[in-house]
């Protein structure tokens, strides 16, 4: 059975959705129990609509998405990152991975957001935190004579990668995280679901913020 929810923002709609229709049957109830029965069978008949129409959808995709070839001496590299974009051990990668090729490299950072804000789709000051660590990290690239440019992302870092490669066709991918234990990307087994779901290659990158004071 494919699961409906598909981000953390969906889960978290569910959630109050559910709050919210335990308390509308259970105030209808203590007003009047008729009123409570109505409300109940409503409701559930509106859930059930919902739900079997999630199960109509078609399941996301997962096959690997087609990577166009460039010149020889041509390497893209797509790279996904949000608060650990400006750190040192992910510029350095990309440095070594620049050198002595005609590098393209597009930094995509989702812009993270909370739950609540997410559901209030209230996204403007994480799109703002994100933009300021892009340019931070696409100035110091650019010092050190890298091609680069960056755009802001989903939220979700797989379907960031997935709208990426769908106009950057991406020669290799480098996810960068914080360090395990406080890391939610690697928490929720990012790096191995993008393996398996992407049919390009993978490099992952460990920045730690706290041994690294330059970045935003």
């Amino acid at each position: 059975m494919p699961n409906p929810l598909r981000s953390e923002g969906e889960a978290f709609r569910f959630l109050l959705g559910a709050v919210v229709y335990f308390a509308a049957i259970a105030i209808a109830g203590v007003i009047n129990e008729w009123a409570g029965l109505v409300v109940f069978i409503v409701l559930t008949v509106g859930v059930i609509v919902w739900w079997w129409r999630a199960q109509r959808r078609e399941p996301h995709p997962i096959e690997a998405v087609a990577v166009p070839h460039g010149p020889d001496d041509e390497r893209r590299i797509l790279v996904i990152a949000n608060e650990t974009v400006g750190g040192d051990e992910l510029l350095t990668i990309l440095r070594d991975k620049s050198a002595g090729v005609n590098e393209q490299v597009l930094v995509v950072c989702p812009a993270l957001n909370s739950p609540v804000r997410t559901w209030a789709s209230d996204e403007d000051g994480a799109r703002s935190a994100a933009q300021e660590r892009l340019d931070a990290s696409l100035a110091r690239l650019h010092q050190d004579g890298v091609q680069a440019q960056g755009e802001i992302g989903d939220g979700d870092p797989l379907q960031a990668i997935e709208d990426a490669l769908r106009t950057f066709g991406a020669d290799e991918i480098v996810i960068s995280t914080h360090p395990v234990g406080r890391s939610n990307w690697l928490e929720r087994n990012v790096v191995g679901a993008a393996r398996e779901r992407f049919d390009v290659p993978i490099t992952h990158v460990v920045v730690d913020l706290e041994a690294d004071p330059t970045v935003l």
